[in-house]
């Protein structure tokens, strides 16, 4: 029994030992090629490996040289875009270039219809200026015939008005035996109230005069007045009514320089000579100015065609 199961131990184990003896030539074969392609498979896999750091640098240097290229490209866009900009710009300035020559032309017929009206302004101006001059010859002519008029009034009515420390009245021809006797008072205007300064000779109602002057602002009648009180010292020895000096007026018959001018032409100017003088002496020498017009008026006998038709005319002495 024993040794039956010893033999087909020994069979079976035979039978091993054959099946493993075909298979490892069978192995060691497969051995082989496994390890002849993992060797292939080795070197192939170098080959990529190193052909695959070649293409790494290969890919770093088209990297930089892309990256060149972007440089590049930027670059050419921003030159392009100042191009456009210069172009735009450049349109824009030939746009308000073709405005601006619109606007000159505009403004050079302006000026063509400007120099036109202007040569004619210039003509007519120059027409006045002729006129002018003209005008000029003549005032010229006439001042000179105002100032023999004034000359003329000075003398006759012997009225001499001097400006200091108030308003200062000078009269001559009073006096028939001396008629280069001086009578004079002084007013002064202040604070719209007159005070009477000093009079020679003194009159003893000059207070009296003095307070109607303040009441009714008529200088030209206070003045009058005074020299009708002058007169009355001379003629009379006594001061005649303030009532009566109306018709208490004397006459002076002389002949006088035939002028075109009006006696308020005179006024004026006696007027003008005064004006520099003090604020004061203004203010007075404007009472006195209008006191003398309405002296004017009574002295005048008539207009200036009057005075050429009548070589001799009679002045009332205020």
């Amino acid at each position: 029994m024993k040794s039956g199961v010893e033999g087909s131990m020994r069979k079976k184990m035979e039978e091993l030992r054959l099946v493993c003896e075909r298979e490892i030539p069978i192995q060691h074969h497969k051995i082989d090629t496994a390890t002849r392609s993992f060797k292939k498979s080795l070197h192939s896999t170098k080959a990529k490996a190193q052909e695959s750091l070649q293409m790494q640098s290969k890919l770093g240097k088209l990297k930089v040289e892309l990256r060149e290229l972007e440089d590049k490209l930027v670059k050419a866009l921003a030159a392009k875009i100042r191009k456009e900009a210069k172009q735009i710009a450049l349109a824009d300035s030939i746009s308000a270039m073709k405005d601006g020559v619109e606007e000159l032309r505009g403004f050079v017929e302006n000026q063509r219809a400007s120099k036109d009206e202007y040569a004619a302004i210039i003509s007519q101006q120059t027409d006045g200026l002729k006129a002018c001059e003209e005008k000029h010859n003549q005032t010229a002519e006439q001042k000179e015939e105002i100032e023999e008029a004034i000359a003329w009034y000075n003398k006759v009515l012997g009225l001499r008005i001097e400006c200091g420390h108030g308003v200062k009245f000078i009269f001559t021809n009073i006096d028939a035996n001396n008629q280069d006797k001086e009578y004079f008072f002084t007013v002064r205007h202040e604070n719209d109230v007159y005070t009477l300064i000093d009079c020679d000779p003194q009159l003893n109602d000059a207070k009296e005069l003095l307070r109607e002057l303040n009441k009714s602002n008529g200088l030209f009648k206070f003045v009058r007045t005074m020299r009708e009180k002058f007169q009355a010292v001379v003629t009379h020895g006594t001061f005649p009514d303030i009532a009566s000096r109306d018709q208490d007026t004397s006459m002076i018959s002389k002949s006088a320089p035939v002028s075109s001018i009006s006696t308020d032409s005179r006024s004026e100017i006696l007027s003008q000579q005064q004006e520099h003088q003090s604020d004061e002496h203004n203010r007075n020498s404007r009472k006195l100015d209008r006191a003398k017009g309405g002296r004017a008026a009574v002295l005048s006998p008539g207009s200036a065609s009057s005075l050429r038709r009548s070589p001799r005319f009679k002045v009332a002495l205020y």
